[in-house]
């Protein structure tokens, strides 16, 4: 296919609230790491690329008759390990995107990719089908922290990949996860040192939190698995921020970081409260139907997304269809990860009203919230921290 990547190409009416971006979902992972709660399924047995890829491509047509002809800006293939993927799946799919919506000249197309050297042996591959960046769950930078992870590579691995990467896409991310079982502050500050030598242009930066239902969950309910403090986290998160800074990637979004101008496109469609369309099982989309936010959630289990989507076009199996204040919750929600901040007559147009002027003024006065000079505001530090209810308290 072969997409020119050319950033500067893009037309910034379309990187707003205006963008558009299509997620596709590939849920399958050689291994369930055990803190992960995303929809991800391991198969002992080889999956079938082509009917797979064939079911996306119906759920994508289904999706174009609902959205009709807009002008994608980012095309993001996440999961689950999108690199297991053959380059010849890859190629397909972004095609299948291309027959259904325009494609912008410039548009970002970002493959979340495990560093395993096996997987790394196809970047050539995922270049040649459009690919233009990276995503590499690189998680730690040292095998200890990696093996308590559960994750299948090791650094040297990983450094591999990183390397690959770079040679071969114009841009690069990799993630790493802080605030693990011992970890000391000097310890996680040299690691972090270590990986903006390595990144380039771009890093997510996660807290590991533990969720309901996985391994780690059970562990910590166990008293098996002690996670940082709340004090230690938050030192943890300072220090994140400074480094990061100095450093000349500073954070855009509470986990993301990077140079000016290599932030991530795609996500800028959710955290600008753009529209999008989520294809393939457990995926999720939100874009305007007939003057409406609609939200679509897709059937998570994998085979049976697969027989629903060969049997009636699509996969969806639940809808929902936003208010206006259902829209300004999420516009704030998503909005305030962002340093830029949000426009608050936009919030207005969504939802008709105008944010209650004494709860802004009260989180103003507890340095929560700061304005930003014309309509907009941003969350400070210290309110990014207690962000769930800042909007709360907002959109009361």
């Amino acid at each position: 296919m072969g997409y020119v990547t050319r950033p500067d190409r893009v037309n910034k009416a379309i990187e707003g609230e205006n963008a558009f971006g299509v997620y596709l979902h590939w849920p399958f992972c050689a291994a369930k790491c055990p803190y992960c709660d995303f929809n991800s399924h391991v198969r002992h047995q080889p999956v079938d690329q082509a009917r797979f890829a064939s079911a996306f491509a119906r759920e994508m047509r289904a999706m174009r008759a609902r959205t009709g002809p807009r002008t994608v800006t980012s095309i993001f293939l996440g999961g689950g390990t999108p690199s297991l993927m053959l380059p010849a799946t890859v190629e397909r799919l972004l095609g299948e995107i291309a027959a259904n919506w325009s494609v912008a000249e410039g548009v970002e197309i970002t493959l979340e990719a495990n560093p395993s050297s096996v997987e790394a042996d196809r970047f050539r591959g995922y270049r040649a089908a459009g690919v233009n960046r990276v995503s590499l769950g690189v998680q730690a930078l040292n095998d200890r922290d990696l093996k308590r992870l559960g994750r299948l590579h090791n650094v040297e691995e990983a450094l591999k990949a990183v390397g690959l990467a770079r040679e071969i896409f114009p841009r690069l991310s990799f993630d790493l996860i802080y605030a693990r079982p011992d970890q000391a502050i000097a310890e996680w500050r040299a690691e972090l040192e270590q990986a903006i030598t390595l990144a380039a242009d771009h890093l997510s930066l996660y807290q590991l939190t533990i969720e309901e239902g996985t391994p780690f969950y059970n562990l910590w309910k166990a008293g098996k698995l002690v996670t940082p403090d709340a004090d230690h986290a938050a030192a943890l998160y300072k220090e994140t921020q400074d480094v990061t800074a100095a450093r000349g990637l500073p954070a855009y979004e509470i986990s993301n970081h990077a140079a000016p101008g290599a932030e991530s496109r795609h996500n800028l469609v959710y955290w600008r409260y753009g529209e999008y369309v989520g294809i393939g099982p457990g995926a999720h989309g939100r874009f305007v139907e007939k003057g409406i936010r609609t939200v679509t959630m897709t059937e998570r289990h994998p085979e049976s997304w697969l027989e629903m989507a060969e049997r009636q076009g699509h996969g969806v199996v639940e809808e929902e269809y936003l208010t206006g204040d259902q829209e300004g919750d999420e516009f704030l929600m998503m909005g305030l990860r962002l340093t830029e901040g949000v426009d608050l007559a936009r919030y207005r147009r969504l939802t008709g009203h105008d944010i209650d002027q004494g709860r802004l003024e009260s989180l103003v006065s507890q340095h929560l919230i700061e304005p930003m000079g014309g309509t907009r505001i941003r969350a400070t530090p210290d309110g990014a921290l207690l962000l769930d209810a800042v909007v709360a308290d907002l959109a009361a």
